[in-house]
């Protein structure tokens, strides 16, 4: 079965009793044990059908035996750090999501020390590696620079020394690049996004392959409670069918808005992958089947007065849903991060990040052209 059938068939088979072809939603909290044999549903913390439906779906779309969600891609991220052990070194991708980066700093507390590197330079990986690094966190593309880390060749570099990579794939979601692939051992998403595609929910999601890794998660999400509801579940499953529909059209329009703004004299450097003169343009189009729909750019002037000229794109954070949408990191997004850490980084004032979403390309460029 390929990908797109896998989006609209694995988990969502019709009822056998009913004949429905969309699956009954399970929003109980408890389940009848006598009419269990053999037990296989005891209470809704631990196991649910409609959750259950949505992570074999996820599974499959990586080829993978496993799959987990949760509340929210926070809540997910969270337990995938629990494989670290106190007195390691996680090793991340120096630009980061704010809520990750906001993450990374209760970890302290736990006596593991993050260290931030530039994984676009496999050398600098190389050498902050040691024996104290339990886990490599990359975000490729990252955000909301748009930077593409070479999985293959950080896979490369760790194998021998049995560290854990977990890739935040939640920009490009699986439509575009599969980290499993690629010698990741877990790939997370915030489902909120391009999974379920229309803003309305709130998600998250770990897949993986290993049986050791899947007892260590189950065990931790039965254990602290940060499950999604069924009606959360449903909403995520239903948006996922439509996956390659919506992000056919999104990097497309991603795409024509990248080309559009090279030149303007009101914009500075263009951050896209699909972009010819990208640093990294290359190693996209090795692990992605296309550029994205996120971009950033550097605005030549006061980022609020664009802003209330636009018509068509909502000021708002999040990402990969169905309407278009438009922030300024430094004070939305990355707010959490330090001032100096964000200069260093290339995340100042007039950076603004772009999410296309399924409109007229002719619409959206009309309108962020007249606001420019």
């Amino acid at each position: 079965m390929r990908f797109d059938t896998r989006l609209v068939q694995i988990g969502q088979e019709p009822d056998h009793g009913s004949g429905d072809v969309v699956p009954a939603i399970h929003i109980t909290t408890t389940y009848e044990r006598r009419m269990q044999d053999p037990l296989r549903y005891f209470y809704a913390r631990g196991e649910n059908p409609t959750r259950e439906g949505l992570e074999r779906c996820l599974a499959s779309l990586e080829d993978a035996r496993f799959a987990m969600v949760f509340s929210s891609g926070q809540s997910a991220a969270a337990t995938a750090l629990t494989l670290l052990d106190p007195g390691q070194r996680l090793i991340s991708s120096d630009d980061v999501y704010g809520g990750t980066y906001n993450l990374f700093r209760t970890l302290g507390r736990y006596d593991i020390e993050v260290e931030f590197v530039d994984l676009t330079d496999i050398s600098a990986l190389d050498a902050a590696l040691g024996y104290d690094v339990g886990m490599i966190w990359i975000e490729t593309p990252t955000n909301p620079l748009l930077k593409v880390a070479d999985l293959a060749a950080v896979h490369h570099c760790v194998r021998e020394n049995g560290i854990r990579i977990v890739v935040d794939n939640t920009l490009a979601g699986p439509a575009l690049q599969q980290p499993l692939r690629f010698g990741a051992d877990v790939s997370l998403y915030s489902t909120t996004k391009s999974i379920a595609g229309h803003s309305d929910v709130l998600g998250g999601a770990l897949v993986y392959d290993d049986e050791e890794l899947h007892h260590i998660f189950s065990s931790y999400r039965a254990a602290v409670g940060n499950v999604p509801g069924a009606l959360d579940c449903f909403l995520v499953h239903r948006g996922l069918k439509t996956l390659s529909l919506r992000t056919a059209r999104q990097v497309s329009n991603a795409s024509q808005i990248a080309t559009e703004l090279r030149g303007l004299a009101s914009v500075g450097t263009v951050n896209y992958p699909g972009l010819v003169d990208h640093p990294q343009y290359q190693v996209a189009i090795k692990q992605m089947s296309g550029p994205g729909s996120i971009l950033s750019f550097e605005y030549l002037g006061d980022p609020r007065e664009l802003f209330d000229k636009l018509k068509l794109f909502s000021c708002a954070v999040s990402l990969g849903g169905v309407r278009s949408l438009i922030e300024r990191p430094a004070t939305m997004t990355h707010a959490p991060i330090p001032l100096a850490t964000r200069l260093k980084l290339g995340i100042s004032d007039n950076l603004i990040r772009l999410s296309a979403g399924i409109e007229d390309p002719a619409d959206l460029v009309e309108d962020l052209l007249a606001a420019l």
